[in-house]
């Protein structure tokens, strides 16, 4: 199973924004020098991030972006969902032996399984060890629990 860049930079977001205080706003450019990552790249993730409820943003000046609701209510299993456009791991439906081929099934079958593993997962999970991305970003120490 491979994730697009799309959902790989989705994730770093909301890494990032969840190793934030709560009333923080963190702008896009921060969050592209953090990662090395084109804000332009970044700028679509955001937005479609923002319209899916997992992420509030303010204009302006100061403006940036911050986690709409707590990580540990934010399902990776469901950013996944949301970001990649399809599961299909390969093109069984134009494929001749496809009504024969026990193939179709087993993929199904491990395609569901890797997305209930990260049903498993919250971003609070993810984000267990907070004190490592902060120093990682440059950050000061970060005192959200």
């Amino acid at each position: 199973m491979r994730l697009t860049r799309y959902t790989d930079y989705a994730m770093r977001v909301l890494l990032y924004a969840g190793t934030q205080d709560d009333d923080r706003l963190s702008p896009i450019s921060e969050i592209s020098r953090a990662y090395g990552i084109s804000q332009n790249h970044l700028m679509k993730v955001v937005n479609d991030l923002v319209n899916a409820g997992y992420l509030e943003s303010a204009r302006g000046r100061f403006g940036g972006i911050r986690l709409a609701r707590p990580a540990a209510e934010i399902n990776v299993g469901a950013v996944v969902r949301h970001t990649e456009e399809g599961f299909d791991l390969v093109d069984c439906g134009s494929c001749v032996i496809a009504p024969a081929c026990g193939l179709t099934g087993a993929l199904a079958e491990a395609l569901a399984a890797f997305l209930k593993v990260l049903d498993g997962y919250s971003l609070a999970d993810l984000l267990a060890k907070r004190a490592d991305f902060a120093a990682l970003f440059g950050m000061p120490e970060i005192s959200k629990s």
